[in-house]
């Protein structure tokens, strides 16, 4: 039993314990009133900024103008390591900042928590983490190339055709970046350190085989099992199983998810004898010298299928295997360009004319290469001010949009490639552009030398790689006229004439080198060629005006001795 004493001073202990704790509280209570005065509460800190006792919006730029401070430490890069493989990262490319509203908004919450206002009044800081925001996407792309070297790629799902026959490709696991955890690590690290590691993980497609085998069954394997008939206003049409499968595609977005639908352009492509029987093609104005003075041919409309819905409307019969069909909607279409638009323009006569030649006949697949991007090309319109890509015009040049393999030259020789001689007509669009005077922005002379071109002022071609550029610097528009013969192509370009004339003057041949004589292996990829020698030139363009010299050119290239090849036994 405690004696009275000993019970006396555990009663003591407990009323000085309880007011303690009411101090406290009474203390606590009163610090959240004091630090609550603002919105965001005395003695909070980002990244050492204070930016606490203030109004949202004062806090925010207090925030702004301590950032500004350390913009430099801001803006360094960061060195991401990947396994074996370092990425470096500018901040600005990636879209890495600091979240201002976000990361007031986290200060401004910690007014409800006692502590941070206990610390305030302590005359303690308090440090809130700022709001680190990145572009996902723009992150992935840049770490994507040293990804690459070390990882292993997905095998994406896909259903491919050959002919008409479907074949399944299924999904197999490889080894990346996780996106969110990439840019988790990224956030974290950008504002304290230098450098940051990230793992390779599993990345799976996110379609299955399971998936595939599913879409082989339902969608695939009835999608060419018979026709579909197509109605318009103007006729009927049959999409045959062949045109089926040119148009149907069946492959995986980034994540490895499939997505089924049928391509517009493909299916134009396909149907394109079909389409000839109920469409009536708009025609662009044009300039036309026939028969002496330049004159304005005027435009017309037509009337297409519309393709896009059809290709929409479509995909959801194909399953259903035979006796399908599906009605196609007309639509009017405007030429693309009017001849208003040209006499607006001020394009009213020829200024420059370019012509190459050509052997075999508009028969060969080289020719009609040279045929089909100069149709693409014809009656483009070049605004002033504006740059022409050659690349830009055309796109992919690939056998779904009418190439067919010719020779090209690849790792120093020629060997059948998709689209051979697209370059001869890229040599000749890049003279008529020279000749008319317009600004060379981008061009590349072939590696050998080639006696049907002029040498130095020639330019080829590869998608996506090497392009044609070239600026319309006139106050006029330019209209890109091509023609072609059995044996000839001929780029001309209309406008109002700048220049009196446009010459070239060429300097002499230097470091000429002699071809070296190689055997290759007989077979279909084997072209023999005869060789040419290296060397090196000038030439300058020689612009006039008003009888005097406004402006040169210089122009130098030098071509590597083409080797002399013959083909073995």
């Amino acid at each position: 039993m405690l004696s009275a004493p000993t019970l006396r001073s555990v009663s003591s202990r407990r009323r000085w314990l309880a007011a303690g704790v009411a101090a406290v509280l009474v203390l606590g209570i009163a610090a959240v009133g004091y630090a609550n005065v603002a919105d965001v509460p005395r003695g909070v800190t980002v990244l050492g900024i204070q930016i606490g006792g203030r109004t949202r919006a004062e806090a925010a730029d207090a925030l702004r103008a301590g950032l500004a401070a350390r913009s430099e430490r801001l803006a360094k890069p960061l060195t991401v390591h990947i396994a074996d493989e370092n990425a470096t990262v500018q901040p600005e490319d990636v879209g890495l900042t600091v979240d201002v509203d976000a990361t007031i908004d986290a200060a401004a919450a910690t007014a409800r928590n006692p502590l941070t206002a206990l610390a305030s009044i302590f005359g303690r800081d308090a440090e809130v983490e700022p709001v680190v925001g990145v572009d996902g996407t723009r992150l992935m792309a840049a770490l994507t190339p040293a990804a690459a070297k070390v990882g292993t790629a997905m095998t994406m799902p896909a259903i491919t055709f050959a002919g008409t026959t479907p074949t399944a490709v299924h999904p197999k696991a490889g080894r990346g970046l996780d996106p969110a955890s990439t840019a988790d690590a990224v956030r974290a690290a950008w504002l304290r350190a230098d450098d940051v590691t990230v793992p390779l993980t599993e990345i799976a497609p996110v379609s299955t085989t399971a998936d595939v085998d599913r879409l082989l069954a339902e969608l695939a394997t009835p999608a060419v099992a018979g026709p579909v008939t197509v109605t318009t206003d103007k006729g009927t049409l049959t999409a045959t199983p062949k045109a089926i499968a040119a148009s149907l595609v069946i492959d995986a977005d980034a994540e490895g998810r499939l997505t089924p639908h049928v391509d517009e352009k493909k299916l134009r492509a396909a149907l394109s004898t079909e389409l000839a029987k109920v469409e009536t093609q708009p025609k662009n104005a044009s300039v036309s010298a026939d028969g002496g003075a330049p004159k304005v041919v005027a435009s017309t409309g037509g009337v297409l299928v519309d393709a896009a819905q059809l290709a929409k409307d479509l995909l959801p019969v194909l399953p259903l295997g035979t006796a399908r069909s599906v009605r196609a909607a007309m639509k009017t279409v405007e030429p693309g360009t009017t001849d208003g638009e040209l006499a607006k323009l001020g394009i009213r006569e020829q200024v420059s004319s370019f012509t190459t030649r050509f052997s075999g006949g508009l028969g060969t697949a080289r020719s009609k290469n040279i045929v089909q991007i100069a149709k693409e090309v014809d009656g483009a319109i070049v605004q002033p001010g504006e740059t022409f890509s050659l690349n830009g015009r055309t796109g992919v040049r690939g056998y779904d949009e009418g190439y067919s393999d010719a020779p090209v030259i690849m790792e120093g020789k020629l060997v059948p490639g998709v689209g051979g001689g697209a370059s001869q007509f890229t040599t000749t669009l890049f003279n008529a552009a020279y000749y008319a005077g317009l600004k060379d922005i981008e061009h590349k002379p072939h590696s050998y030398y080639f006696s049907r071109y002029p040498a130095v002022i020639e330019s080829t071609i590869f998608y996506p790689d090497l392009d044609l550029k070239f600026q319309n610097t006139t106050d006029h528009g330019i209209l890109i006229d091509t023609s072609y013969t059995k044996d000839s192509i001929t780029v001309s370009m209309w406008s109002t004439k700048v220049y009196d004339s446009v010459t070239t003057e060429y300097g002499a041949k230097r470091d000429i080198r002699q071809p070296e004589e190689k055997t290759l292996k007989a077979g279909p990829d084997c072209i023999a060629t005869a060789g040419s020698e290296g060397f090196t030139q000038d030439a300058w363009r020689v612009l006039r005006k008003d009888g005097k010299v406004v402006q040169r050119d210089r122009f130098t290239w030098t071509y590597d001795p083409e080797p002399t090849y013959t083909c073995g036994r």
